[in-house]
């Protein structure tokens, strides 16, 4: 069953992966990628920040098993571009660009106090993909200012000066739509785990770029930076009673000497661990940076059928929280509960990297059976699914990261696997 499923997904995603390329329009001077295909007008021609890199992964594999190096590169880079394009002086990236018009809620400008959030710290992860791929990153050379004020500005606008955490600046668009550790909590509260995993491989990649393009001085400043950060996330994320990290609440208020209810024991501590139990916590191994003993405890957690695991993979909310919901939801979407393609993805590469790989294999599997139930039953995917029995919940036709069923394929029948920086 398993091996009919991964011919039928590896058939549908060779065939249709090209659906979601779309052409200049208005605003977007180049071509660029969506998550869906034409017949899913919620996302036909919206160009999305993570989504656009992970697809960008799942194109890579397509064009190593076709033997079509370069088939896709217009678009991949044209997406860099179409947000290059799109930023201020500042260094303020969209979240998500349409021909026309920009996806906003509230001004991200200066002249807010750069109050919002902006794309996520996956620019140069995707620049970095694209060029190891193509074997130069000369293409990124004329825009290092803009990748400069970019990440420039994630440095001086989100990052928590007591912890060195990043962290969002409110709940809008911050990917993992209704990830309870920030939606509805107070702005700039959050020091996400999430937020914080991509800015560190970010940094690590821009580092890439520019030792590859000459400059390693300049790489050497931003691989500090990522160093850095890891260790504000070690100190300050990682929980040793419950063994895996979480994301915390610096929404604290100020000290006050004068305050003479507080001034006799002032808090002596700048963050509050968010104990939610989510799939996120799980990032910081595909990030690569915490110890074997660390990961080890982590993986017990992977393994929980109480909370995470599943028949179909990772539940993006532990099953035992409050929280914890199945219903349909879009824009926000639900990450309560629900089996997403993209966690079950960054959850298998990190139980690779650290060498669980019988775990990651039986992950790979259960993904293949989601999937490739779904297309045999219903012709094409979904956006999230239901963990314990694979039912469909929302968005038909959603493309997007589920395609990267096809990396998972390829790492099942031991070849070569196209992985993201």
């Amino acid at each position: 069953m398993i091996d009919r499923w991964k011919r039928l997904l590896e058939e549908h995603i060779h065939e249709n992966s090209a659906q979601m390329m779309r052409e200049p329009e208005s605003t977007l001077a180049h071509p660029y990628i969506v998550p869906s295909s034409p017949d899913s007008p919620l996302y036909s021609d919206a160009l999305w920040d993570w989504d656009s890199w992970f697809t960008s992964v799942v194109l890579g594999q397509v064009e190593a098993d076709l033997n079509q190096k370069g088939r896709f590169l217009a678009y991949e880079q044209g997406s860099i571009l179409n947000f290059l394009d799109a930023t201020d002086a500042d260094g303020v990236m969209p979240i998500q660009l349409r021909p026309g018009s920009t996806l906003l809620h509230g001004d991200p400008s200066r002249a807010s106090g750069f109050a919002q959030n902006m794309h996520k710290p996956v620019l140069a992860q995707h620049a970095a993909l694209i060029s190891q791929r193509q074997g130069s990153a000369e293409w990124v050379r004329p825009h290092l200012a803009q990748f400069d004020a970019f990440l420039g500005r994630y440095l001086e606008s989100h990052i928590h000066r007591e912890t060195g955490l990043a962290y969002w600046k409110s709940d809008f668009a911050v990917g993992v739509d209704n990830d309870p550790s920030i939606y509805y909590r107070p702005d700039g509260s959050t020091a996400s785990i999430y937020l914080n995993c991509l800015l560190y491989r970010e940094f690590l990649a821009y580092g890439s770029l520019l030792e590859e393009l000459g400059d390693l001085a300049a790489a050497l400043v931003w691989r500090g930076h990522a160093q850095d950060l890891a260790v504000a996330i070690d100190t300050y994320l990682w929980d040793e009673r419950d063994g895996t990290y979480y994301s915390a609440d610096i929404g604290l208020r100020a000290i006050d000497q004068e305050d003479w209810l507080h001034r006799g024991a002032p808090r002596r501590w700048s963050s509050v661990l968010l104990r939610i139990d989510n799939w996120s916590s799980f990032l910081p191994l595909w990030a690569g940076f915490p110890t074997q003993d660390r990961a080890d405890r982590m993986v017990e957690r992977v393994r929980d059928p109480r909370t995470f695991s599943s028949n179909f993979g990772i539940r993006t909310l532990s099953k035992i929280e409050k929280m914890y919901d199945l219903r349909a939801t879009n824009n926000p979407s639900n990450w309560l509960g629900p089996i997403w393609g993209v966690s079950n993805y960054l959850v298998f590469r990190g139980l690779q990297k650290y060498g669980y790989l019988d775990d990651a294999r039986a992950l790979a599997e259960k993904t293949v059976m989601l999937f490739g139930q779904d297309l045999e039953t219903t012709g094409t995917l979904h956006e999230y699914y239901h963990p314990d029995n694979g039912e469909p919940i929302v968005t038909r036709g959603f493309q997007n990261w589920n395609y990267l069923v096809l990396n998972m394929i390829a790492s099942l029948d031991g070849r070569a696997m196209v992985t993201e920086f």
